[in-house]
């Protein structure tokens, strides 16, 4: 665990086991994908980690992959915001990921085989070297898949008219950015979410305190790699406004039909579990 990052809370680490447990019987030993979403900062990657560590107390194997990690190249979105909208050279809405590469890693997890797993920078703003990638083992019987859009679905087309925050107003006008992220939304991420077997929903109380949250992640990400630049707080809370449209709409549509819902105080602490077993 780094310097400083949370211990994931006992009570929530059960729950999600139980998830797990339960994805494993009904998936009759192929591989089970336990998708983890919440907003920045929420604790996913903390979570991820310790359910990770208590497979391996079960002699489950697993492997964690975050859907940060597959985020286009620095180069690859430049292209795309050249040819789209300038707001995607910002790593962040969906049509930022690589899927083609989301799509290989799931494949090759199916298939039992070891897997290289990608990793992003985030202070470089690009992918590491593919020879730094750690690698699943083969025979992989969960594969905890966490981040902040996981699992997400699209808005009505309806709601993309209104902007929500000075980004959007003022980069945005027209909702050719907003637009396109939510057709992404639509078509190829759907393909890959349609693949998770059980949703975990790590609830912020608002979206307001992502920025104070994000901010604190950022201060982690420089202090673990000194001499490089990080954001500072006005950056970070321009950032997160590229995040907030979907964030918000996560938070208001997806506990109804996630799995498991815990949600958090503004240190997050979890205030309510709520679970439900699907067959």
């Amino acid at each position: 665990m780094q310097a400083g990052r949370r211990a994931a809370n006992p009570d929530v680490v059960a729950a999600v086991m139980g998830q797990v447990q339960a994805a494993l019987i009904a998936a009759s030993g192929r591989l089970v994908i336990i998708g983890i979403c919440g907003a920045q900062g929420s604790g996913k990657s903390t979570l991820a980690e310790a359910v990770a560590a208590a497979c391996a107390a079960q002699s489950l194997r697993s492997a964690v992959l975050s859907i940060d990690d597959l985020y286009l190249t620095h180069a690859a979105r430049q292209r795309l915001a050249c040819k789209v909208h300038p707001l995607l050279a910002t790593r962040g809405v969906p049509g930022t990921h690589d899927l083609a590469l989301a799509a290989q890693v799931l494949a090759m997890l199916e298939r039992g085989e070891p897997v290289p797993l990608p990793r992003f920078d985030k202070l470089r703003d690009d992918r590491r070297d593919a020879d730094t990638w750690p690698r699943a083992l083969a025979g992989c019987q969960v594969l905890l898949f966490e981040g902040w859009c996981i699992a997400a679905r699209p808005q009505a087309s309806s709601a993309l008219q209104k902007t929500i925050n000075v980004l959007e107003r003022d980069e945005d006008p027209h909702g050719t950015w907003r637009r396109f992220a939510n057709d992404a939304l639509a078509g190829p991420y759907a393909e890959v979410f349609a693949r998770i077997d059980r949703l975990v929903l790590l609830a912020a109380p608002t979206f307001e305190i992502v920025a104070d949250w994000r901010w604190e992640q950022e201060r982690a990400l420089a202090q673990a790699q000194v001499g490089v630049a990080s954001m500072d707080a006005a950056q970070v809370r321009r950032f997160v406004a590229h995040y907030e449209r979907l964030t918000r709409h996560i938070l208001a549509e997806m506990p109804d039909r996630a799995d498991l819902v815990v949600r958090l105080n503004d240190q997050r602490r979890p205030l309510s579990i709520t679970s439900r077993f699907r067959a």
